[in-house]
């Protein structure tokens, strides 16, 4: 059985506290300072510790270095002063989530019933992760190189925590893959995942699909709709481009961000939703910011704990490892046994793969389908880009003076041409979504006609 440690100064609090988490399935102990709670932890050790930020002879987060390193610890901090600095320096230290008081017992317990209740069963989880990773394999991830290692510590730290995630990378690099994998290292696991993308959905309908409808609130709405937050109650939801995302709906989503409640479209009653936020964006999210694109305040509040995803060219051979996964996949579905020649895994770490890994899969879907034999050679899909390892460059000259958005356009066409006109490949290029490169080629060609 679970052992929680319940460290406050209030007498009546731990009591209460005590009496609630001992009817969840769990053995406690309390204490009212530090003092009484190092004493608590040496007697036994805890596998939640629920702890007042403010305490007689120091914080909360003096009981960190009280904590056995390797041994995984829950702490959920307690504040009467809760302020957004102090949430992300406990998060940014390691505590699972915190809680402000008066405490709100259904978000206490909706926590508790997120910690396991076997402590034998969190080794045996460590362990085979551990041996996974030595193969390449961390979570829904796949990759040996150094860069990846390193990627995978960063996860490993941040996905047992509460902590909003800011995932930063190229377009096609797994950063939805990495949002699943931090969701199902999370004490969120067994809860739903849902992924939306913001550049995807009609400005019109977003904030419907984010936060839901009632039936009768616009024309179209026959019945009642829930969105997003509301189905992903208690589980992880990924924001995907979230620089795409209408900025008068980004503050709302800030509201939901700080205080947890939402109200469907039509109707003016509050719904509280247990939400872990994992964002994405393709674009440098300070520059985003600067053009107006994401709100400053915003990206403050998603930014707690950024993690960069390393382009495919900086992962030295992880293109054959990547290239080998998805070979044998293709194996498997189709009862085949193909292999890769030997000159084509040299192919494959020599190209640059400017789509990463989502351009790698494509093109070892389209090298099996047209090898006849069980021989995989450079010649049966012979690679649309040079395989040098950085793309040709153009050279656009922008004199001192000209308006930021004529240089915008320059550069636009610019990517085009290099990109022999592909608007897809284009757009990866530019760091923004197809549907952004479309409306922007819509404005020039309207001015073009204005000209004329």
């Amino acid at each position: 059985m679970p052992h929680v440690l319940i460290v406050d100064d209030e007498p009546n609090t731990r009591a209460a506290l005590a009496e609630i988490i001992a009817d969840e399935g769990f053995t406690t102990a309390v204490a009212g300072d530090l003092r009484e709670a190092r004493i608590q932890i040496v007697r036994q050790a805890p596998d939640v510790v629920l702890t007042d930020l403010k305490l007689p002879d120091g914080t909360g987060m003096d009981l960190f270095k009280e904590l056995e390193p390797g041994i995984p610890v829950e702490v959920i901090l307690i504040t009467g002063h809760a302020s957004v600095e102090s949430a992300v320096d406990a998060l940014r230290l390691g505590a699972a989530d915190y809680l402000v008081k008066p405490i709100n017992m259904q978000r206490l317990k909706a926590i508790l019933d997120r910690i396991p209740r076997s402590g034998d069963l969190k080794a045996e989880i460590g362990s085979l992760r551990g041996e996974l990773r030595r193969y390449g394999r961390f979570g829904r991830m796949l990759g040996n190189s150094a860069a990846m290692q390193q990627f995978y510590d960063q996860i490993n730290k941040v996905a047992p925590t509460e902590a909003t995630v800011l995932l930063i990378g190229e377009s096609g690099t797994g950063k939805e893959l990495a949002a699943q994998t931090v969701h199902e290292l999370s004490l969120r696991r067994k809860r739903p995942f849902l992924a939306v993308n913001c550049g995807a959905i009609s400005p019109n309908l977003i904030e419907s699909e984010m936060f839901g409808h009632e039936r009768g609130s616009f024309t179209g709405a026959e019945r009642q709709h829930k969105g997003y937050f509301e189905r992903s109650n208690g589980g992880t939801l990924f924001l995907d481009e979230i620089t795409e995302m209408p900025i008068e709906l980004q503050v709302k989503l800030l509201r939901v961000l700080e205080t947890g409640l939402f109200m469907r479209v039509g109707t003016n009653q509050e719904i509280e939703s247990d939400v872990r936020i994992v964002a994405a964006t393709n674009r440098n999210p300070m520059e985003a910011v600067a053009e107006g694109k994401l709100r400053e305040d915003l990206y403050h509040r998603l930014n707690v704990f950024p993690l960069q995803l390393p382009p495919l060219r900086e992962r030295g051979k992880d293109s054959e490892l990547l290239a080998q996964s998805f070979l044998d996949d293709l194996n498997a579905q189709h009862g085949t046994t193909k292999t890769f020649a030997p000159e084509m895994l040299a192919n494959l770490s020599a190209h640059s793969w400017p789509g990463n890994v989502r351009e790698l899969k494509n093109y070892v879907q389209r090298a099996f389908i047209m090898a006849d034999e069980g021989l995989i050679s450079p010649f049966a899909a012979p690679m649309q880009l040079a395989t040098s390892k950085a793309p040709a460059e153009t050279i656009i000259t922008i004199p001192v003076g000209m308006s930021l958005a004529e240089a915008d356009r320059q550069l636009i066409f610019a990517t085009l041409e290099q990109c022999s006109g592909v608007k897809k490949h284009a757009a990866e290029v530019l760091g923004i979504s197809l549907k952004t490169l479309y409306n922007r080629l819509e404005e020039y060609s309207a001015s073009d006609a204005l000209d004329e």
